[in-house]
């Protein structure tokens, strides 16, 4: 079979057809709304490809103009999607390239307009191509393998086409936009045919691997109050634990809310639902960088600290469990004052775990109960003893 454009159009609109179902069907299942965006993109491309075929019978707005505007559109639903699954809100002046194109059909009928129709879709799909691709850069890690591999794709197509754009203003140029004729055409065809494949393999890449990541952040979720949960808190415990020292220690503050019960008997479970998610954010809202926060389960939390002294992690459990019992106070009416009790420690020594130094935490808060709740007890870390 020949390679001549025609065959080129037939193919890249089935590849584009096969393409767009394919990531519908991954959009019926995950409900993603970049698949759908994306899905949507190569189902014109291969509408486009097809009335492509129409320019050989003369049909210049419905076989050029209009099919060249369609594979424009279609890369801004690419960009849109990659906007979707980065969370980019994208400019309105993005909408300037309708009004660019629409401009197109008032270029006169002379020698140089397939040469001018050419160079400015070409630039057009450029610019939408290379900032979808600088859309998808690192931030705070590294890019998925599938993202790696969408923004490498998407960034070598945008500088083909603006190698494209370029190579039509170059003298010995010959380009016949009603025939396909010109090697640049045959060229950009061939092209068009390996991005698709490229692209849809790499955009389902990426989203399976978004789906994963967010599954194993719902897991390591409270459901409840958005912290970490118990499993979460064991599995990234050891890594800031091994980084203290007698010379840096942390702190491990252990929290319980006195007479919570009151709460849910007089008020119902949704408000004691209400007071965990307020406790929670205060403890969002006093965390420093590094530290970590979890629900242990019912009413009872965790903050870990790392680099901290006695008095400053004193004055961190003291601070909130003020506010808590303000805003307790504010909330729900009570026979008994809804508070705080912590048990606290510090730890200085890395070959320690985790289980250790929760059931130091655990004396110190229940000193705190039995001196009479609503009150912060520190341990202070014991000293290695040295022969």
């Amino acid at each position: 079979m020949a390679l001549d454009p025609f065959t080129l159009l037939v193919l890249t609109s089935a590849m584009a057809a096969a393409s767009a179902m394919y990531l519908a069907a991954e959009w019926s299942s995950v409900r993603e709304r970049s698949l759908l965006l994306w899905s949507g993109g190569f189902a014109i491309i291969s509408v486009g490809c097809v009335l492509a075929l129409l320019r050989s019978r003369g049909y210049v707005l419905f076989g050029i103009w209009f099919p060249n505007g369609l594979l424009i559109s279609a890369h801004w639903l690419f960009l849109a999607g990659v906007a979707s699954c980065t969370r980019t809100r994208l400019s309105r002046a993005w909408w300037l390239l309708v009004v660019v194109w629409l401009a197109m059909l008032f270029l006169p009928d002379r020698p140089w307009w397939s040469k001018a129709m050419m160079g400015t879709q070409s630039l057009l799909i450029a610019v939408i191509s290379l900032r979808a691709g600088l859309l998808l850069r690192p931030q705070g890690g590294t890019l998925s393998v599938g993202a790696a591999q969408l923004r490498f794709v998407l960034l070598v197509h945008g500088l083909f086409y603006l190698a494209k754009a370029g190579s039509v203003v170059a003298p010995d140029a010959f380009i016949n936009l009603n025939n396909f004729r010109g090697e640049v055409i045959v060229v950009s065809l061939v092209e068009g045919v390996m991005a698709i494949m490229l692209l849809a393999m790499s955009m389902t890449g990426t989203e399976r691997h978004r789906r994963e990541e967010r599954i194993a952040e719902i897991a390591a979720r409270d459901p409840l109050t958005a912290l970490d949960n118990r499993r979460a808190l064991y599995l990234r415990a050891p890594e800031l634990l091994a980084k203290a020292s007698p010379a840096s220690p942390g702190a491990l503050l252990l929290i319980d809310i006195d007479h919570f019960k009151q709460v849910n008997d007089l008020h119902g479970h949704d408000a004691g639902d209400r007071l965990l998610m307020t406790l929670s954010d205060l403890i969002r809202s006093v965390l420093p960088p590094g530290a970590l926060a979890a629900r242990l389960g019912g009413d009872e939390f965790v903050i870990l600290l790392r680099s901290v002294s006695g008095p400053a992690a004193q004055a961190l459990g003291q601070g909130l469990r003020e506010s808590f019992a303000q805003q307790a106070r504010t909330l729900f009416e009570t026979p008994e004052p809804v508070s705080l009790s912590i048990g606290a420690t510090l730890f200085d020594q890395p070959g320690k775990e985790l289980s250790h130094w929760l059931k130091r935490a655990d004396e110190a808060l229940y000193a705190s109960k039995r001196k009479g709740r609503d009150r912060m007890e520190l341990v202070r870390a014991v000293p290695v003893m040295t022969p």
